[in-house]
């Protein structure tokens, strides 16, 4: 199947490049975070990659999620802080395409822009990382770890219940410097930004989604366009990645169904084997205290209904009732 997909790639950019290419420049819009940029620059490698002959720039803007760093996002707006500058750089033209980290893109973006790609996905779990310990579960009474999602502090809470959780802010250097300074005996960041700004090594052991199930999107990253530029649209699904997009939209349909925001705990997690999408997801009280897991499985080519299905089985064992009171 990646091989077939492979060849039609291969066809739809001999076809591309047999016409006469009008577009001879590529605007990226990307945070300035040295996360974002890497992702930016991720992208721009893989255009340049497939089609040399196009000058590709990146432009940063600062985002108001990059500038209210002393309020918790749950609190502030959501993940929505993340992306609305950069969408106006694409409203105003002064961005051809935005790139997101997908779990960072609300569920439901406005009627003029299109999700044209996603891409490859990196590893989607979320990391432990501490100085002193080595795992979770070797964390004394009373130690304090730092998240900055209300989805890791309820499943740490329902698993770890005497362990203190703190709010987690900045950027990944950021809160790698907090935790060095010892105002955190350990944080919890997505394994994905580590590996890409070749941070592995302070992973000290990842959280298998049997302890923390990851956000919907993590680990993918999303491209970003105003509607109707055909031309771009057509340059731009050539980096889309069929599997990563399947279990990225199943998650989605997750977490939109049951109005999934930075307000919410609640994740999802779907992979590909043999051709079939398994997807699992919970939602909790962001103390843990009241916590439902459901899980479910089909054809991959059914991904939304798969997602759409996970959603009904945590509605069924009370998701909506859990929600009503947040």
């Amino acid at each position: 199947m990646k091989i077939m997909n492979h060849m039609i790639n291969l066809r739809i950019i001999s076809v591309l490049k047999s016409k006469i290419m009008t577009i001879k420049n590529i605007t990226i819009a990307s945070r300035e975070s040295p996360l974002a940029i890497w992702q930016a620059e991720h992208i721009k490698s893989k255009i340049i990659k497939l089609f040399p002959e196009i000058k590709i720039n990146i432009k940063g803007f600062k985002t108001q999620g990059d500038v209210l760093l002393d309020q918790s996002l749950a609190t502030i707006g959501g993940k929505g802080l993340f992306i609305k500058e950069l969408e106006q750089a694409l409203l105003d033209k002064k961005a051809d395409l935005a790139v997101h980290s997908m779990k960072d893109l609300p569920m439901d973006i406005s009627d003029e822009f299109q999700l044209i790609a996603i891409t490859k996905r990196e590893d989607p779990r979320d990391a432990f990382i501490s100085n002193n310990f080595n795992s979770l579960d070797d964390m004394p009474k009373g130690s304090i770890v730092g998240t900055s999602s209300l989805r890791r502090q309820s499943q740490i809470k329902a698993k770890y219940p005497n362990l203190i959780i703190k709010p987690l802010r900045g950027n990944l250097q950021t809160r790698l410097n907090k935790l060095d300074k010892k105002q955190y005996d350990a944080i919890i960041l997505a394994a994905a930004g580590l590996i890409r700004l070749g941070l592995k090594d302070k992973i000290k052991t990842h959280l298998e989604p049997k302890i923390s199930i990851p956000a919907a999107g993590q680990g993918a990253l999303g491209i970003e366009v105003l509607k109707g530029n055909e031309e771009l649209n057509k340059i731009l699904k050539t980096l889309n990645d069929d599997d990563a997009s399947r279990c990225v939209l199943a998650e989605r349909a997750v977490s939109r169904s049951l109005g999934g925001s930075c307000t919410i705990p609640l994740g999802a997690y779907a992979s590909i084997s043999n051709n079939n999408l398994i997807i699992k997801g919970f939602v909790a009280s962001p103390d843990g205290a009241q916590i439902i897991h459901a899980e479910t499985m089909g054809n991959k080519s059914d991904f939304y209904k798969i997602g759409e299905n996970l959603s009904q089985l945590l509605i069924d064992k009370g998701a909506k009732e859990i929600l009503s009171i947040l």
